[in-house]
């Protein structure tokens, strides 16, 4: 499926359309969500693209697919957040094709290292990491800590 998945940087008018796709993949994997804990979605632009991060959009024939977010954690560290596939389309590679979006946008940047960090029962996103070239590197309070080395 990740054939002809376009990935391209969020507008404004994605607005509730991601904030509904990333939402919808927490209350998956944890049963239920409480919005008011993810205040970053209620406005992508102003939390994400003003300050200079990137965030993009998976589709494909006009369908929002996925999300990912690279913001700096550092002046040589990015980290990836909000990389979420909806539930019909996981599985076919979308994810891994954002990962890859973003590694490239990271060492675009100048970036010397990309970490990430997910939930210590997320093995679909432990799997996705890995598979993409992450290590663990910690490991605590139920969340995993990775990262990959872009020089």
């Amino acid at each position: 499926m990740s054939d002809g998945v376009t990935i391209r940087p969020f507008a404004p008018p994605d607005q509730d359309a991601a904030r509904r796709l990333i939402l919808a993949g927490l209350a998956d994997h944890f049963g239920a969500v409480d919005e008011s804990m993810n205040p970053d979605l209620d406005d992508i632009d102003r939390h994400y693209l003003r300050p200079g991060h990137r965030f993009v959009l998976a589709e494909h024939n006009d369908i929002l697919l996925g999300t990912g977010a690279l913001v700096e954690a550092s002046p040589d560290t990015g980290r990836l957040v909000r990389i979420s596939v909806a539930l019909p389309h996981r599985g076919q590679g979308i994810g891994r094709a954002l990962v890859h979006h973003l590694i490239a946008e990271a060492c675009s940047r100048g970036y010397h290292r990309l970490v990430v960090e997910t939930n210590h029962d997320w093995s679909a996103a432990i799997a996705l990491y890995h598979s993409c070239g992450f290590t663990e590197y910690d490991r605590h309070s139920g969340d995993v800590y990775m990262i990959l080395d872009l020089h």
